[in-house]
Parts: structure tokens; C-alpha cells; sequence
């Protein structure tokens, strides 16, 4: 009778966080690529105001207390847990596991009677998934002194870099240092959209791939409660996206809403969600335009050396792309660009008569690229990203430019170049 009062008051609250999240992510939806609409300034709550990371942190020790078959142990910190975050569903059904294991057997995670699995199946299927992708996370560690393939170099400039491992649920922040390059400072459980990721076309609930760019950070009060605590846009569809025809807009980094600790691991119409306590210490970390986004189905990682070395190629195209500019022909420089090159909204002959303007300006001054970051992705295409500031000699400052560049056989090509800043 215990176990049972304890499943039914579980199972009702699991059906009414499941119901509450889906009337608010529909009311939500309809606004969310419109400007956001003001609201009152909403305090943080109390479980937003906790350290990142602390709930997760809490129940890997209540599962290994589990492991070690200390379940008296192990139940006092899950009740902890629960009174803490009364809002982490996930801490809520392994507290009632624990319970349940005091009067029977418990087989399995999450075992509820039949009756009560066939009141919220899907719900329970989530948090069970949840659970299996906290844990591979926290197992399959990031090597040692490795970092995602897709860093070759970033510039000092770029204090932050963010890489999320889609199959992993998993969202990696790192802080780049100029002692030792990008070091790993935090790691964070994410959802990505209902249907997966690889998206295609908008409202398609997938979450993109590629390459993105932190591109502002929306203030709490303009937003609605269901994104919680804050949102962090990035630059979809990017320069690639838009060549291949893909569409849709307002994908964020955002959190949860009031209630709901975190989501399941496919919730979103797209965006990527966040706990709110691990959002907030994005936001106070990273910097707006200049931090990279790569979302990944799954991250490769290797030593920032041997990303190094096996881009040599590359490097040397665009020191002789600098060349060329610098030489002032124009025909020499358009040698570098491909046929379907965009600049935003122009193509490459619109586009010929500012390039034609830009060589003449040199008057044959060489060109340095300062605070060069390189960053690569790999799909049907090899694609590489650049980011630099542009300086004629002589001259104190440039323009900021973002080239992303192609492999045409053996051969790399500009497909998009354009001015940031």
C-alpha cells in the first residue's frame, strides 16, 4: 500500500509536469520567431539560484551510493535531493525507486506497477532515457588533454567555445586560456528538438548542425516563462545553412520553465535547453558574437597539435588568398572564390565590384590577418570557418571578417565571405 500511494502521487505529478510543459511549449511556439513580448521582471527561484551543475553533481553520488549498495544512505540523499529540487523529476522517481526497494524488489529503473506505467508511459520512458544519458555522459569522459576536433584554433580574442555532443545529451563549455589553449571548465545535460537533429526546414522540431555563433543575449524580463531563466540566440541558418536551402529562425540556448527542472532529451521544437542553474552560468561566463556553437551528432576529439598538423594544407591557401590581395589583382584573388559564393545576399558577380574596390584600396600593401581563429566542420562537405581582422600595413585597424571556405576536390574555395564587425 506504501509503495502504491507513493507511484500514483509520482505518476499524477509526472502527468501534470507532461501536460503543463506541452500547453506551454504550444502557447509558446507561436511566438517565439517574433519579437519577444515584454513581461514583468520574475525573480530567480530558489533552484535557479543554486551552483550549475549541483543537482546532477547530487544524483551521480546518490547512484553510486546505489552501486555500493548503501541504499540507506542513498535514500537519505535522494530525500535530500528532492527536498532541495522539488522540481527535478528525475530525482523525484529514483527517491521513489528507493523507497519502494525498502517493501520489495525493484527490478528495474523507475519500477512502477502496470497500472501506473500505463498512466504516464511516456514520461516515464523520458526520464529513463534521461537517466541512461546522464550516466553515459559522466562515464564516457572527454579524453585528457583533448578537445573537440572542430577547435583547430581559436584566437585569444575568443575567450569561450561551447560543443555539444548531440547523441551524449551533452553540452561541453570551455575556457580559452593563454597558458593552455582550450581547457575544459563545465559540462552540462541538454534536450535538443522532439524529432532529432540535422534540420532541414522550419518546424521541423530538429536541431541544427554545424557551426554557429552566440549572436545576443535576450533579456529575462522580455521573455515568457516558458523559456526560463534566459536565452542565448546563435546565428541559424548560418552562411552554409542558407546555400543549401535550409529555413527556419529563432534557435536558442534557453532554459526550462517554472516546475520542470530539466526536459527530455528529444523535447524542443529545436532550440537547445538547459536547467536553468546551468544556463545562467553560461550566460555569465560566455561573450556574445564572439563564442562559437558547434553542435554535433557526436564530438571527435584530438590534441589541439594533430588538429594543427593535419589542416597545413588549408593554411597555406589562405596565406596565399593574403598573397593575392596583397598583390592588388583582382583576377589573381577571384581565382579563390567559388561559383555559388555569397556575400549575405549577393552573388559573386553583384558582388565583384566592392572585391574590385577592396584590392585597389591596398595599393599593393600587404595584408594581415590578426587574431586568425579556424574552426572546422565535416559533413557531405569539408568546410572551414574563419574569423580575423583584416589590416593593410600601415594601418591600425580593419574590418572583421568571417570567410567559410570548401574543399573542391583539392582544392579549397571561398563560399561565403562577409564583414562582423
Amino acid at each position: 500500500m506504501k509503495w502504491s500511494l507513493i507511484a500514483i502521487s509520482l505518476i499524477a505529478t509526472l502527468t501534470f509536469v507532461t501536460q503543463a510543459s506541452a500547453r506551454s511549449e504550444r502557447a509558446a511556439a507561436r511566438a517565439h520567431a517574433s519579437a519577444p513580448s515584454a513581461a514583468s521582471p520574475r525573480a530567480p527561484s530558489k533552484t535557479e539560484a543554486r551552483p550549475s551543475g549541483d543537482a546532477e553533481a547530487r544524483l551521480m553520488a546518490v547512484y553510486r551510493l546505489i552501486g555500493r549498495a548503501e541504499t540507506r544512505a542513498a535514500l537519505e540523499a535522494a530525500q535530500q535531493l528532492v527536498n532541495d529540487y522539488p522540481d527535478f523529476q528525475l530525482a523525484q522517481l529514483v527517491y521513489g525507486d528507493l523507497l519502494s526497494s525498502r517493501v520489495r524488489p525493484v527490478s528495474r529503473f523507475g519500477d512502477v506497477p502496470d497500472t501506473a506505467e500505463r498512466a504516464a508511459p511516456e514520461a516515464l520512458s523520458d526520464l529513463r532515457e534521461e537517466s541512461r544519458q546522464r550516466l553515459r555522459a559522466l562515464r564516457e569522459r572527454p579524453p585528457p588533454g583533448k578537445i573537440p576536433s572542430n577547435f583547430v584554433a581559436l584566437s585569444p580574442r575568443t575567450r569561450h567555445a561551447i560543443a555539444i555532443d548531440t547523441s551524449r545529451s551533452r553540452l561541453y563549455l570551455f575556457e580559452n586560456t593563454a597558458e593552455q589553449g582550450l581547457r575544459l571548465v563545465a559540462d552540462y545535460y541538454i534536450s535538443v528538438g522532439k524529432l532529432g537533429v540535422d534540420k532541414q526546414a522550419e518546424g521541423d522540431q530538429r536541431t541544427p548542425l554545424g557551426v554557429y555563433y552566440i549572436t545576443s543575449n535576450l533579456d529575462p524580463r522580455s521573455l515568457k516563462d516558458f523559456y526560463g531563466s534566459g536565452a542565448l540566440p546563435i546565428n541559424y541558418p548560418n552562411p552554409i545553412d542558407q546555400l543549401r536551402g535550409r529555413s527556419g529562425n529563432g534557435i536558442w540556448l534557453h532554459g526550462t520553465p517554472p516546475g520542470q527542472y530539466a526536459r527530455a532529451p528529444q523535447a524542443s521544437d529545436g532550440c537547445i535547453v538547459l536547467a536553468n542553474t546551468d544556463l545562467n552560468h553560461i550566460i555569465r561566463t560566455v561573450e556574445v558574437r564572439s563564442t562559437p556553437v558547434v553542435i554535433a551528432r557526436q564530438l571527435h576529439w584530438a590534441s589541439p597539435q594533430t588538429l594543427r598538423a593535419e589542416i597545413k594544407g588549408f593554411e597555406d591557401t589562405l596565406r596565399a588568398w593574403r598573397t593575392a590581395k596583397s598583390s592588388g589583382d583582382v583576377q589573381r584573388v577571384l581565382a579563390f572564390y567559388a561559383p555559388e559564393f555569397r556575400n549575405y545576399k549577393r552573388t559573386l558577380p553583384e558582388w565583384m565590384p566592392a572585391l574590385a574596390q577592396e584590392v585597389a584600396a591596398t595599393r599593393g600593401r600587404e595584408i594581415e590577418l590578426k587574431d586568425l581563429s579556424y574552426l572546422h566542420w565535416t559533413d557531405s562537405d569539408d568546410i572551414m570557418v574563419t574569423t580575423f581582422g583584416e589590416v593593410v600595413a600601415g594601418a591600425r585597424i580593419g574590418p572583421v571578417k568571417r570567410q567559410y571556405w570548401v574543399r573542391r576536390g583539392t582544392h579549397w574555395k571561398i563560399i561565403f565571405e562577409g564583414v562582423i564587425g
